[in-house]
């Protein structure tokens, strides 16, 4: 991936708009994306991901706005006049031609010579691991191995950008899961800037090298992985990438907020004013039961609820504050194991500062 140092961005959104009627599926969206890199365009159904890619493809065109490419604009030309390669959740092969027909379908249509045509399909079909079924039809191919001749095909005319619109959701979980690392490294090797739109948090944490989160219209957050999991912008991203704890505090005083009874150290932003009501996120797997000292900040005693086996770690549903559970927890078997953690025990455990994020309340929260 090319970082964003002093390179100039491959693709350029400024302030993009698409209205359905009275409806607004993008609104004022403005994003860069540079050579090279791989983006996941990451959302709930109904948010806008798809649309966007589909206004950069150039197949519904934006209301406003305006999109670069290489440093050219191609806010209102058609899609066939665009540099990209697409590649569809249906795999949209032509079920009456070969693999290897589908594959050089495009550059037949520019007119390449046939002995070309043959050794650049060849190439491809042994770029996606299928070498040896160039003569079959796709209906003679797995679901996974037809997704791999909808990249081949994507990729014959040496696009300068790729597009996939969820191409691995109609899968199963164990051939999403091989794809998944395929394509990265099939990326890696071509070094294509790629955008892929997807619902499944799993695979743009694995797979993107920044992640766009959108919801309602709008970017919620644009980060690495890292960023969007561990310093999430807004509550909703905290709620949609991983698993979080949502509880309900007040602000107490500078960097302190309050939890019920308990008293919580934690950074805030000048907008948090005391008495103020705020969410505070925490994921489980940051919950410290631990090594913990009477320094330890944050610390306070916790009543083992439920324990819910999940194979390599346990997911421990926390009483606190006398009532029902309101904190989850993930400890590792070895933890569970020794410190003898049981329904009903009570236990000391910790909430580490910088772990815990704040946001303004909001009603679909706690």
């Amino acid at each position: 991936m090319t970082g964003s140092g002093a390179t100039a961005p491959y693709l350029r959104i400024e302030r993009l708009t698409k209205l359905f009627g009275n409806f607004a599926a993008l609104k004022d969206i403005s994003l860069e994306i540079f050579p090279g890199e791989f983006v996941c365009f990451l959302g709930p159904s109904g948010c806008g991901k798809t649309t966007l890619l589909r206004a950069i493809a150039g197949l519904d065109i934006q209301t406003s706005g305006r999109i670069f490419q290489g440093g050219k604009e191609v806010s209102n030309l058609p899609s066939s006049q665009r540099d990209f390669g697409i590649v569809f959740q249906s795999y949209a092969l032509f079920p009456n031609l070969t693999v290897s027909a589908n594959v050089g379908y495009g550059l037949v249509s520019r007119g390449m010579a046939r002995v070309e045509i043959e050794t650049r399909v060849n190439d491809l079909l042994r770029l996606v691991g299928l070498p040896e079924s160039g003569r079959k039809y796709p209906a003679q191919l797995s679901g996974g191995q037809q997704q791999r001749v909808a990249l081949a095909r994507a990729l014959a005319l040496s696009p300068g950008m790729l597009l996939l619109d969820e191409p691995l959701s109609a899968l199963d979980a164990r051939v999403r899961a091989h794809l998944r690392v395929e394509i990265r490294r099939l990326h890696q090797r071509l070094a294509i800037t790629t955008i892929m739109v997807t619902h499944d948090q799993e695979e743009a944490l694995t797979m993107a090298d920044r992640i766009v989160v959108m919801n309602h219209g709008v970017i919620e957050q644009v980060g690495t992985p890292t960023e969007v999991y561990r310093r999430p912008a807004s509550a909703f991203v905290a709620d949609f990438v991983g698993t979080t704890n949502f509880l309900p505090a007040i602000v107490a005083g500078p960097g302190h907020v309050r939890f019920g009874a308990i008293n919580l150290a934690c950074d805030l932003d000048v907008q948090f004013g005391p008495g103020k009501d705020v969410t505070l996120a925490i994921r489980p797997e940051d919950v410290v039961v631990r090594n913990i000292a009477p320094s330890t900040p944050n610390t306070f005693t916790a009543r083992v609820a439920e324990i819910e086996f999940l194979g390599s770690f346990c997911r421990v549903g926390l009483a606190v504050n006398g009532g029902d559970p309101a904190l989850l927890a993930d400890f590792s078997i070895n933890a569970v194991r020794d410190l003898g953690i049981a329904e009903g025990k009570e236990m000391p455990i910790a909430l580490p500062p910088d772990r815990l994020r704040v946001f303004p309340r909001q009603s679909s929260l706690p």
